[in-house]
């Protein structure tokens, strides 16, 4: 083999590896899961991911990302585990799901758990979300300091999530980031039923809480944002009434993201 077919070869095995890796990305689906406990059954819920579940959704294929208590008694802060995981297809979702119920492990570790009563007040519920064009790439880590998370979720009215996409893309996430907000992810839900088609959800870390509502008020008064907001929103808003909804949130010591 000549030299040039060989760099024709590795370029092209190159452009096979990314092109893999890309639509694998691409591919990759994420779920947001809530949890509400009855009263007093959080520290036990807690425990069970902390020594069992998180092992056993990484033993069938089920990526741990972050996992957070709200901060507020009003949002939950005394009953309520939020999480994401993720998955390499909804197909194989559906697989680990269905692999995690079954292993006797798990069965072994909830009968445990519950010998007292019954954790869960109600049905889990799941998000299975798509990461939009202009989030960043999730990074799996602690940061340099304590932070806190903020996951906010927004409602538009029909025909109304392109254009806050554009918005976001253009305008938002680099007035975020010249007001001290750091980026964890941006996604959108996959099912109708979720809010596919009229829901943005992303989550934002900040120094504090304090912080994190200094922030906010900087950017809202931001001429550049008050441009951007009245340019975008000409022929009608772009959220609902009362459409966006905040919940500042702490990463507990299990999770990948703190």
């Amino acid at each position: 083999m000549n030299r040039f077919s060989f760099l024709t070869l590795s370029a092209c095995s190159l452009l096979s590896i990314l092109s893999t890796s890309l639509s694998a990305a691409e591919s990759k689906v994420y779920e947001l899961r809530i949890y509400v406990t009855n009263e007093g059954k959080l520290d036990a819920l807690l425990a069970r991911f902390r020594d069992h579940t998180c092992k056993l959704f990484e033993k069938h294929g089920i990526e741990n990302i972050g996992y957070w208590l709200p901060i507020e008694k009003a949002d939950g802060a005394d009953n309520t585990l939020i999480y994401i995981v993720a998955h390499p297809s909804r197909d194989e979702a559906k697989a680990n799901w269905k692999a995690f119920g079954a292993d006797p492990d798990w069965q072994t570790a909830r009968k445990a758990s519950e010998e007292s009563g019954r954790i869960l007040a109600k049905p889990p519920e799941s998000i299975f979300m798509s990461s939009t064009e202009y989030t960043p790439a999730v990074k799996i880590g602690t940061g340099e300091k304590v932070r806190v998370f903020e996951m906010r979720t927004y409602s538009t009215p029909k025909g109304q999530l392109d254009a806050l996409h554009a918005r976001f893309k253009n305008h938002t996430i680099n007035l975020f980031t010249k007001h001290g907000m750091s980026h964890v992810g941006y996604w959108v839900p996959s099912d109708a039923e979720k809010g596919a088609g009229t829901k943005l959800i992303y989550i934002l870390s900040h120094a504090s809480q304090e912080a994190g509502k200094a922030s906010f008020a900087a950017f809202r008064a931001d001429p550049d944002w008050v441009a951007a907001k009245a340019a975008s929103e000409k022929e009608a808003p772009l959220t609902l009434p009362d459409g966006v909804k905040s919940v500042y949130m702490r990463a507990l010591d299990f999770s990948p993201i703190r």
